[in-house]
């Protein structure tokens, strides 16, 4: 016969066994008082003795209980510390015994956190390379978000991951398995995104030879993924906007409704909520769009993360090249205007100059060697402004600097800068920067 287990919890068990010890200690010393005076005798020997005996039993009771409570963390801590990863990591954090064991006990704990949620990140997403707080931030959103429908908006610049990040969403909700649609609005002329988006019947319009599904009818049961939203003309946000509302919509040239169930993901890296002030984007839209929002941080915002992406990126290449650290020093100071596709770039590019040897400085593209260099030289001579507007001030003028050098060809500074051209072109808009005084 199995025998039952009944368990209280401490929180109950340890004010029960101190009530216990008051209330005991309160009965004698009454009985104590009464017999006393009854007999006429002194009350002070008696209470005094009865005091002292009370005082030793409450200390004892409460040295056991703490000994038994903390035994098992203090057999924990003393595991725990020897081995290498959390050694490793009290040791880089600089954590030394005070003597104070409750702040001990707090910094330890602190420490393992960190390093689960570092082992957490690796286990649950190990397509998306990062330790730092920032990364981690972005998948606690992506594990709360993930298995709802809610629609989510992802933003950031280009180059940060976003469709990384929507793949992420996809593969740990709960229409995993199902399809997933994608679609960069960017990419499609403004005369056939319309059709892109709903299909078409047979006839509709001039080349419609054969009835078309559109990506709503191909992403039905599962998810949606609209990269570059905010490049969405504005007659065309309208009609999304119903899909993403109601759930139906018509083919182009069709008058019969669709039910559709679909759970929306958006990108962009614009910021939408100005270009609603602008009318360049339907507020309803905005809204029905950015329920759940995720902002993914640029690279130098996360620069810690550089050297986890170099390792990544270098056991792709054939070479398996190593990294001297004084290469690595200058990748990780280095500003990334074009954040993790530059940086995929310029690893690329050094694993070919360095082949089988270790890539040393001279191997990473000459930008990048340049940029670090005369870094210092960008910073405006303003010292009192903050850290965001001097990264902004350098990140202008090195794009400023690439048209120079480039005679103000768009095309040929995006390849000095390792970006794409678009991603050029929102960087000059961002920062007013005039394309025609690079010409001269």
């Amino acid at each position: 016969m199995k025998k039952k287990y009944f368990y209280i919890s401490l929180y109950i068990i340890i004010p029960f066994i101190f009530s216990g010890i008051a209330s005991f200690s309160a009965i004698i010393s009454y009985r104590l008082t009464l017999d006393s005076i009854t007999r006429s005798a002194g009350l002070l020997w008696p209470i005094l003795i009865w005091t002292i005996i009370i005082a030793i039993g409450a200390f004892i009771c409460g040295l056991v209980l703490v000994r038994i409570m903390l035994k098992p963390v203090e057999e924990f801590i003393r595991k725990a510390e020897e081995l290498p990863v959390l050694a490793k990591k009290l040791l880089d954090t600089g954590e030394v015994d005070t003597g104070d064991e409750l702040k001990h006990f707090e910094e330890f704990f602190e420490q393992v956190t960190d390093v689960l949620s570092k082992v957490e990140a690796r286990e649950l997403f190990p397509q998306i390379i990062g330790q730092s707080k920032a990364i981690r931030g972005i998948l606690s959103r992506i594990k709360k978000v993930a298995p709802t429908d809610t629609t989510v908006l992802i933003s950031g610049d280009s180059g940060t991951g976003k469709e990384l990040v929507a793949t992420s969403i996809y593969e740990h909700s709960l229409r995993m398995g199902k399809p997933l649609i994608k679609m960069n609005c960017a990419a499609i002329p403004e005369g056939l995104m319309e059709s892109e988006l709903f299909g078409h019947e047979k006839g509709a319009f001039t080349g419609a030879v054969s009835t078309m599904r559109g990506k709503f009818e191909m992403a039905n049961g599962g998810t949606l993924f609209l990269d570059e939203i905010g490049d969405m003309h504005l007659p065309i946000q309208a009609k999304v906007l119903r899909v993403v509302q109601e759930k139906e919509f018509e083919r182009v040239g069709s008058s019969r409704t669709t039910k559709v169930d679909i759970r929306f993901i958006a990108a962009t890296n614009m910021n939408l909520e100005k270009m609603v002030e602008e009318g360049r984007f339907r507020e309803d839209l905005y809204f029905r769009l950015n329920v759940f929002s995720i902002k993914i941080p640029s690279l130098k915002e996360r620069s810690e993360d550089v050297s986890l992406l170099v390792n990544f990126f270098l056991k792709k290449y054939p070479n398996l090249s190593q990294i001297s650290p004084e290469a690595m020093d200058v990748l990780m100071n280095y500003p990334w205007p074009g954040n993790i596709r530059e940086l995929q770039n310029a690893i690329e590019q050094a694993s070919l100059m360095a082949g089988n040897d270790t890539i040393k400085i001279h191997n990473l593209p000459e930008k990048i060697r340049g940029m670090t260099h005369n870094f210092k030289d960008y910073l405006p001579a303003n010292k009192s402004i903050s850290i965001d507007e001097q990264l902004g001030e350098l990140e202008k003028r090195i794009i400023f600097d690439a048209l120079k050098k480039s005679r103000g060809v768009q095309v040929k500074a995006a390849e000095l800068l390792g970006i794409n051209q678009r991603s050029l072109w929102h960087r000059i808009k961002k920062y007013n920067i005039d394309v025609k005084q690079t010409k001269k």
